[in-house]
């Protein structure tokens, strides 16, 4: 395959447009972290399905912290594969864009996970629900 700088570029809207995504993810669940912290510590309010909830919510922060991660290091890669391609090492930038792509699937892997952990979350949330109850089960 030839390298050049067309293929690199095909990745810069990419990266930060997903990475946006997982940002906002994250700053959504620190808000709900936040609102259920502030519930606990005011009104020492905690439902017996919060158990469930807060490891779930712990898992999901994590997830996401590699997704960010992952990502990070994508970005980063084709930065370096612009740079390598300027130098005009090719093979090193061919090595340094397929570390790119590993680290986008290792992402985006993780991002499905984590989609699935928050799936498992409302399906907690709703089973006080005796309508759900049932569907949960």
């Amino acid at each position: 395959m030839e390298i050049d700088y067309t293929v690199t570029a095909l990745m810069f809207p990419a990266i930060p447009l997903i990475m946006s995504v997982y940002s906002n993810r994250f700053h959504t669940l620190s808000a709900l972290i936040r609102k259920l912290h502030d519930e606990y510590v005011f009104e020492k309010h905690i439902p017996p399905e919060w158990e469930n909830q807060l490891h779930n919510l712990n898992n999901r922060t994590n997830l996401l912290k590699y997704t960010l991660g992952f990502a990070s290091f994508g970005f980063l890669f084709n930065m370096l594969t612009v740079f390598a391609l300027y130098l005009t090492e090719i093979q090193i930038a061919r090595l340094i864009f397929a570390a790119c792509c590993v680290c986008m699937i290792i992402s985006i892997f993780l991002f499905l996970q984590e989609i699935r952990l928050s799936n498992k979350a409302l399906k907690f949330h709703l089973s006080d629900m005796k309508s759900m109850s049932d569907d949960f089960n």
